[in-house]
């Protein structure tokens, strides 16, 4: 049996494995992070290694789970280290990990993670909770009928939800005198810092309006644009780095060799110096957010419905499928005049660094993974640019082709594709429309008011009938070829 990965077994990793360039028993923790997932080990925990390597000692991190013990249970038994692999058409480069020295367990013991929260040391608390947890309705704000945030109002001190952790420790450090610490979220919303401000700010006031007003003047929660493709590590992947390292490392992170981390410079509580990482530290992270949620994960979402309806498992493969791969290159065509046009960005040079990152076979990023909880992520992915292209009086048809694909994803489930093999916070309420067997028109409708898709805007109705033409070509012969052919072609949806 192997030795496990953890400080004592780092003396006998190969030399071609990269490993913490400091001494871990100096470190000491000024962040918390919320959702210590793959992801966030991937990113945000790398460019803090480095800063750790760079001498910022007091960067180290407390991970926290606010649901699953199972990065913990992985993770504690090697003293918080892991292997990220960066995977490329030239190779893979293992580099052990060792900015988490611990990995907290909300549900096990909310009151240590409180405890971290609440610690004086603790300036920055990082965010990964996927869109979901933010738990909004469907126009955006707080969702306060929502059990998970009634019962931390009822039991603020043995919270469940990221809100009712980050406003009970801000309101216990408020009593003990301590400044606030910056709140960061790294989740892919629409200017997510201000999104977290304000909900945290609606969850205070339903506890206290002095509460609510200090978490409003004095906490800042900066915006920021992540990147960095990350599939889920399978066992293949942990049976093969382990092989390579020579001790068993029980979950490593697969990643590409890309990364990108753009940050709103307002952290009142200090900061590492993320800039020496290649971190770009702006004043206006809007035009990057903007940029990355409507050609990278918009296209991202598009090929995962797209690639399940036509068989492709794999970004790689469905990007190598040229009716695919030329509908993502006409989305990105209607995407791009619906960004900013004098905020410095470079679309072109954006989508050809996408271009070939999809086309990295090294990767193996389902298609299934990226199309969970679709009502999520396609608001600010595809609906948002589909609108600015109908209020300019433009085509969206790809980007309506792209809501249609997730539709008939969703009914698919159960019948053309495994049951549950991708999710949603809705599946109960789309079960219950896909069943109903509905006309493309009513289903259309009937979906765009329960996950609030361009709720209010005039052109919604312009917008469903697209989708709806969209959807009755993909139910019918050949569905998935006919609407690409069709694109394609010029056609408009029927």
């Amino acid at each position: 049996m192997r030795e496990r990965l953890s400080d004592r077994s780092l003396a006998l990793l190969p030399a071609g494995v990269a490993r913490p360039a400091y001494d871990r028993s100096n470190i000491v923790p000024g962040i918390v992070h919320l959702g210590v997932g793959a992801f966030h080990r991937a990113h945000q925990a790398a460019y803090i290694d480095e800063c750790l390597a760079a001498g910022e000692t007091d960067w180290g991190i407390v991970g926290a789970s606010l649901q699953s013990p199972a990065t913990h249970d992985a993770l504690a038994p090697q003293d918080g280290l892991y292997t990220l692999a960066a995977r490329g058409n030239d190779g893979e480069r293992l580099s052990v990990i060792g900015s988490i020295s611990s990995v907290l367990v909300a549900p096990r013991d909310p009151a240590a993670l409180l405890d971290a929260l609440c610690n004086p040391r603790t300036r920055i608390v990082t965010l990964t909770i996927t869109e979901k947890a933010y738990l909004r309705d469907a126009a955006g704000n707080l969702d306060a009928a929502n059990p998970a945030i009634v019962a931390d109002l009822v039991a603020p001190g043995t919270p469940r939800t990221a809100h009712g952790f980050l406003v009970e420790a801000l309101a216990r450090r408020r009593a003990a005198g301590s400044e606030p610490f910056t709140v960061v979220s790294c989740d892919n919303l629409p200017s997510n810092g201000a999104t977290l401000h304000r909900l945290l700010v609606a969850f205070a006031a339903l506890r206290d309006p002095g509460l609510a007003h200090h978490v409003a003047e004095e906490v800042a929660c900066p915006s920021t644009m992540v990147d960095r493709i990350v599939p889920a590590t399978t066992d293949a992947d942990r049976a093969g780095i382990t092989e390579k390292l020579g001790v068993e490392d029980a979950w490593p992170v697969v990643t590409e060799p890309f990364r990108q981390w753009v940050v709103e410079d307002v952290f009142p509580a200090g900061r590492p110096s993320w800039e020496r990482s290649g971190v770009t530290m702006v004043r206006d992270v809007g035009p990057f957010e903007e940029m990355k949620l409507r050609l990278l994960n918009g296209s991202h979402s598009s090929m995962a419905y797209l690639g399940l309806l036509s068989g492709h498992e794999t970004v790689s493969s469905a990007f190598a499928d040229p009716a695919i791969n030329g509908f993502v290159q006409s989305l990105w065509a209607e995407a791009i005049p619906t960004l900013p046009g004098n905020a410095g960005l470079d679309p072109q040079r954006y989508t050809s660094e996408l271009a070939s990152r999809y086309a990295n076979t090294a990767l193996v990023h389902r298609t299934a993974q990226i199309a969970n909880d679709g009502s999520q992520k396609l608001p600010q992915r595809i609906v948002a640019a589909a609108l600015d292209r109908l209020r300019a009086g433009a085509p969206a048809g790809h980007l309506a082709l792209a809501i249609a694909a997730w539709i008939r994803a969703a009914e698919a489930r159960g019948e053309a594709l495994p049951a549950g093999h991708f999710t949603d916070p809705l599946d109960e309420r789309l079960g219950a429309v896909a069943a109903s067997r509905t006309s493309a028109p009513e289903t259309v409708a009937a979906i765009f008011s329960l996950a609030g898709f361009a709720r209010g805007n005039p052109h919604r109705t312009d917008l469903e009938a697209l989708a709806a033409g969209h959807l009755d070509t993909l139910r019918g012969p050949n569905g998935i070829a006919a609407a690409l052919s069709s694109l394609a072609s010029g056609a408009s949806p029927s």
